[in-house]
């Protein structure tokens, strides 16, 4: 390879280098969770437009949540139960899902009742309008009673009911599904001599911040919410700050919606999300409680006018679970399986979420995630080892650029071809820099040959990259999962370490994201390093000593950077080195010039004894002359 080949990859490489240490600045390895800190207080939800209960003292208050009588969930993914104060659901556990990798961990805790130390809940009701006051409609510390069901199940709904005493009677029923999505009907009968006017509402609300948050930019936590076809995202940090001011002083975005539309929280793996019904105008808000350090995303009906013996109902669909992309994708795709929810017969006419697969956060390269994700989904599903699965993307990725591969190489091999007529060039052109590129330039065009082909490969490798790596770190499918031996976690970093000889010493390995771990790799990213030097020996060093210098630490940085990065990640590294090795060496070969890969190995061990030789019988330069 010649001098401008090797500028060419030296200049791609650079910048694929500069670009990953830029990512790596920007979105650092998340460190250790910090221990959750107990919320400032633990005052029920306040709201504006949905009403709260008065004359309670906060202490009181949650307790008597904590405490309340409560109706058994037990779906084959979930575990928890309703509070019959206030029918929230506020008791939430994965059944598929644990803390850690450790056989004992306990399970993943979505939701948490008022009172304990991260109370996240959601609290459905109506607020009154007219004649009707807060006593009159059913809020936060209502006490409801079971009408009908015992345990909450999959076609066993639990129906709920109050009595107001002043002839409204109020039913709450709740339906779940094999998944993660809960249907809440609120109904009212008016039984009174009058109209009543009143308005339904959903809430989630999140005291303080979610315990074990990331706090990086590579993955949204927060408020999500989709309006109209538009997606909003809000972090937590930036909801205290929303410009909107509701009464009471709390900051509030509030959307009107008109057509689809859904509002949550965001986290890592997990989201709970309300959906009102498709097609019906509603009201959406993100707000934050000052004082009590509340974070709250609701949903608000319009106002609704029942007459003497009339009654009205509102469906409120509430998804809580984690960010399954299958189920996930059904909920937005397959018509008629909300339909089911409550029992009864699945419609197909019934709408689905539009837009519920942006719930997952696929970043800026969403046009290359998603389908990147899609194919690593299928494979797996085929595979069984998701390691397995990213190895066989890999082959899919590298398939797919094979024809700008192969022209990238054999320019690169032609290039190697016009060596001879490149140095003839240099002498002709002697020290007339300006002569000597105007020949070579015309001597490219004579021979349809690209210079900057040879760095299209690494090129394009960049946003590939990017969206894999969010891939591998977003999705719930990475979480957890194994590939071989010491790799148990493909979203974390290899936990294997050269501080303790890879387990051969009897100490522990550093934790991930300490500078320990940072200098002393683990197994992953050295093979890393190595098959990238391999790569490199493909062609002879070039010429240049600095271009040697560059192209010798390059392999060794990279293994050190991408060291403290996902171990999915990593493993699509190995596998595309080796690939691109394996193309590389037999383009070459087809060009009737045989890599000798041996003999630059040999060559690069011997470069600085032959410098020093060369250097010895080199003449010393003569002393100045006095004038």
């Amino acid at each position: 390879m010649d001098e401008n080949n090797n500028k060419n990859l030296i200049l791609a490489t650079v910048l694929s280098f500069l670009v990953i240490m830029v990512w790596f600045l920007l979105f650092p390895p998340p460190e250790p969770a910090p221990a959750p800190e107990a919320p400032a207080a633990t005052a029920p939800v306040a709201g504006t437009t949905p009403p709260t209960a008065a004359g309670t003292s906060a202490t009181a208050a949650t307790a008597s949540v904590v405490e309340a009588p409560r109706v058994t969930i037990d779906t084959p993914v979930l575990s928890g139960s309703i509070s019959l104060l206030g029918g929230r659901i506020d008791d939430l556990s994965l059944k598929g899902y644990r803390q850690t990798l450790a056989a004992d961990s306990p399970v993943v805790q979505l939701l948490s009742p008022a009172g304990t130390s991260q109370p996240f809940y959601a609290l459905f009701g109506w607020s009154p309008a007219g004649l009707l006051t807060a006593a009159d409609v059913p809020g936060p510390k209502t006490e409801w009673t079971v009408a009908s069901g015992a345990t909450l199940a999959p076609g066993q709904p639990v129906t709920l009911r109050w009595d107001n005493g002043k002839g409204q009677v109020f039913s709450r029923e709740i339906a779940v599904d094999d998944d993660y999505m809960f249907t809440v009907t609120d109904s009212v009968q008016n039984a009174g001599a009058g109209d009543v006017s009143l308005a339904a509402y959903g809430q989630i609300a999140r005291h303080g911040l979610p315990p074990g948050m990331t706090q990086i930019y590579v993955v949204h936590e927060g408020a999500i919410q989709r309006a109209d076809g538009e997606l909003t995202e809000t972090r937590y940090d930036d909801i205290p700050d929303l410009a909107v001011v509701e009464r009471e002083g709390t900051p509030a975005e509030v959307t009107e919606v008109t057509q689809d539309g859904w509002i949550g929280f965001t986290d890592h793996y997990w989201m709970a999300i309300l959906i009102p019904e498709a097609g019906k105008p509603f009201t959406e808000v993100t707000k934050y409680v000052p004082g009590v350090n509340i974070y709250q995303t609701e949903v608000r009906q319009p106002l609704t006018t029942v007459g003497a013996g009339q009654s009205a109902s509102v469906t409120t669909r509430f998804f809580a679970g984690a960010k399954e992309y299958e189920a996930i994708y059904r909920y937005e795709n397959e018509p008629g399986l909300l339909a089911g929810l409550a029992g009864d017969k699945a419609d197909p006419s019934k709408p689905t979420i539009p837009g519920f697969i942006d719930s997952i956060d696929w970043g800026w390269f969403f046009f290359l995630t998603k389908p990147i994700f899609a194919v690593l989904h299928l494979i797996h599903g085929t595979i069984g080892n998701m390691g397995l699965a990213i190895i066989a993307l890999t082959f899919v990725l590298k398939l797919l650029v094979l024809p700008l591969a192969y022209k990238s190489y054999v320019s690169m091999a032609r290039m190697k071809e016009l060596q001879p007529e490149m140095e003839a060039l240099k002498e002709r052109a002697g020290e007339d820099k300006q002569k000597l590129q105007r020949e070579m330039m015309q001597l490219y065009r004579d021979k349809k040959v690209n210079p900057a082909a040879g760095c299209l490969p690494i090129l394009i490798q960049i946003p590939i990259f990017f969206s894999l790596y969010k891939v591998i770190y977003v999705t719930i499918e990475l979480r957890h999962a194994p590939f071989f031996g010491w790799i148990r976690d493909l979203s974390a970093p290899d936990p294997s370490s050269l501080y303790n000889l890879f387990g051969l010493l009897p100490w522990d390995a550093p934790v991930t994201g300490s500078i320990l771990h940072t200098v002393f790799i683990g197994a992953l990213p050295i093979l890393l390093g190595i098959t990238m030097w391999l790569q490199q020996k493909l062609n002879p060093a070039p010429a240049d000593p600095v271009q040697q210098q560059i192209f010798a630490f390059m392999p060794w940085v990279f293994m050190f950077m991408l060291g403290s990065f996902a171990s999915g990640l990593v493993v699509y590294w190995i596998a595309n080195n080796l690939i691109t090795f394996t193309q590389q060496y037999m383009i070459m070969r087809s060009h009737g010039h045989t890599p000798d890969l041996f003999g630059n190995i040999r060559k690069g061990f011997q470069r600085k004894p032959a410098q020093a030789a060369a250097n010895a019988n080199k003449p010393p330069k003569s002393a100045p002359k006095k004038k």
